[in-house]
């Protein structure tokens, strides 16, 4: 018969003294502590594996761990035991599993994501994506294995940017965070997109309208004014091709040499570039060519035809054509670098009569044909071409100070 283990009291093995050479201390249920010659005094557990094989389990060091804490482990082992599970392979699984969550951190497959999907947006939008991350969110949830993240974790974060009156941002932040925990689902990190929980839970973002100038006398002075900015010859260039071109202020400040045919007179955006993901022709007026060609000479030798002031190696400041607007005396709530589109749609159409679907075609919204379907970007090319060059010519009509702006006949 097997030998009664009479239980260890927390007396005895406190005052269990070292010897010569290692020895145990029973407690029952193969767990016994075992004292070294140095002192220590080690927990341990032998238990045999499914293959009949002994193996061993070290629990920690008394009085780190009391007789308390090592008889709960004993319990959950073989509690795992009795599931026909092996405590030590439970275990090592177990370490690998939180090493890797320690490695996966929020903030490291954030970055991992950034770089893989770099080749799908502007590098304007990357800069900026990448920005929001690390000033909003990394500090916050950035050291966090990204599978331990909790929807409230993100909202906190969420919180803390709609406080400062951002509520737009913390609207575009929780989608980036949602792109990220998605990717991390994909590569088998997380098990869940926690932002879906998120529905509803931040303010709704106010409506409002960028502020345009839609009137043709009140347009007529604006471009005079334009025409007669003295600021920096980048930014004066960028005002005056706004207006021709009509395009995103992100589209017009992040233009390409490499986009521009002027011998063709087309400007071809990217898909990347655009906000609907679509290659975007626009056709360039005589104005916007001659225009372009003297810009041509002062920043043709660099990628970007508005290079940053400071810089050439990125494109103008989103803030420039805006503050130069501000500087010529036109408040935010009168003009904005957005309103040119605006402006060109309310005046092509109730002005000068020109077909609503090329209108809507040239400011790159969705125009689909009799069938449902979307058009592509040469749809009514050589329409839009005329019609392009009608608006330059008006535009320089209502520039004079003698201008007339009746509708065309």
């Amino acid at each position: 018969m097997p030998r009664t283990v009479i239980p260890l009291t927390d007396t005895q093995v406190k005052n269990a003294k070292p010897k010569d050479k290692p020895y145990k201390l029973a407690d029952g249920g193969g767990l016994y502590l075992e004292v070294m010659p140095t002192g220590a005094k080690l927990w341990r557990m032998k238990y045999v594996q499914a293959n009949g094989k002994e193996n061993r389990l070290a629990f920690g060091r008394y009085p780190d761990v009391s007789l308390a804490k090592a008889r709960a482990a004993r319990a959950e082992a073989r509690q795992l035991r009795a599931a026909a599970i092996d405590p030590g392979k439970a275990r090592r699984d177990g370490k690998v599993a939180a090493a890797a969550a320690a490695a996966h951190t929020f903030e490291a497959v954030a970055r991992a994501w950034l770089v893989k999907s770099a080749a799908t947006r502007a590098a304007s939008t990357q800069e900026k994506n990448q920005s929001w991350l690390e000033k909003n969110i990394f500090p916050l949830i950035g050291p966090l294995p990204i599978s331990a993240i909790s929807s409230r974790d993100v909202l906190l974060a969420l919180q803390r940017i709609e406080a400062r009156g951002a509520v737009e941002s913390a609207h575009k932040i929780k989608q980036l965070c949602g792109q990220v925990f998605r990717y991390a689902i994909a590569a088998g990190l997380a098990e869940r997109d926690v932002t879906a929980d998120l529905r509803g839970a931040l303010e709704a973002i106010p409506k409002s309208h960028y502020a345009a100038i839609t009137e043709p006398e009140q347009a007529g002075a604006l471009i005079r004014s334009i025409r007669a900015y003295a600021g920096h010859p980048y930014a004066a260039a960028a005002l005056r091709l706004a207006p021709l071109v009509f395009v995103r202020p992100g589209e017009l400040r992040a233009a390409e040499w490499l986009e521009m045919d002027l011998e063709e007179g087309e400007w071809r955006i990217p898909g990347v570039k655009m906000k609907m993901g679509v290659d975007h022709i626009v056709p360039l007026a005589s104005q916007a060519v001659e225009l372009l060609r003297a810009l041509h000479a002062m920043t043709g030798n660099g990628r970007y035809v508005f290079p940053s002031i400071r810089t050439g190696e990125r494109c103008m400041s989103e803030n420039t054509i805006n503050a130069a607007l501000r500087s010529m005396g036109y408040g935010k709530d009168v003009m904005t670098g957005h309103g040119f589109r605006a402006m060109a749609r309310t005046i092509l159409d109730e002005v000068l009569n020109e077909r609503v679907d090329l209108v809507e075609h040239q400011l790159a919204h969705a125009v689909k044909d009799p069938n449902g379907r979307a058009y592509n970007r040469t749809a009514h090319l050589a329409a839009r071409k005329l019609m392009m060059q009608r608006w330059a010519d008006y535009l320089d009509q209502i520039a004079k100070p003698s201008a007339t702006t009746g509708k065309r006949t």
